[in-house]
């Protein structure tokens, strides 16, 4: 079933790039005008752009994501993850500031021939900033 092939390609997008950090499998796992509907500033376009993405938050926040919820149809594949990690590096202008995270994000893949093709994603950056001590906490 194509569905369930295509969690398996994100799965081990998450898995074996963003948690492991082999960037080299987004060569197999993505393709080449891979599209980015909410990219970093400087990420570029194209696979090359996404690879950049992944190096900058991986050097940036030595990121675990766990995938809660996987649910796919037809060429999409929609996850409902945890990410957690450290601000050990500067991030978009942000100086490091040694702390953790721990924030929700969902994402939506389309695939194109078993390869990742776009993203589209909601990410709590807010509690972020906060935890990070960019932002002051409410009350």
């Amino acid at each position: 079933m194509v569905s369930d092939e295509n969690k398996a390609v994100v799965r081990r997008y998450y898995e074996d790039v963003l948690n492991a950090g082999d960037i080299d499998a987004l060569n197999a796992l993505a393709i080449v005008e891979y599209v980015e509907h909410d990219p970093l500033p400087g990420q570029g376009d194209g696979r090359d752009g996404l690879r950049r993405r992944v190096e900058m938050l991986r050097s940036a926040f030595r990121p675990h994501f766990t995938i809660e919820d996987m649910i796919a149809e037809h060429d999409k594949v929609v996850v409902r993850w945890t990410n957690r990690g450290v601000h050990v590096a500067e991030f978009l202008g942000l100086p490091p500031t040694s702390k953790p995270y721990s924030i929700a994000g969902i994402d939506i893949h389309r695939l194109q021939d078993g390869r990742l093709a776009e993203h589209w994603h909601v990410v709590d950056q807010l509690s972020q900033l906060q935890q990070l001590g960019f932002i002051p906490q409410p009350a």
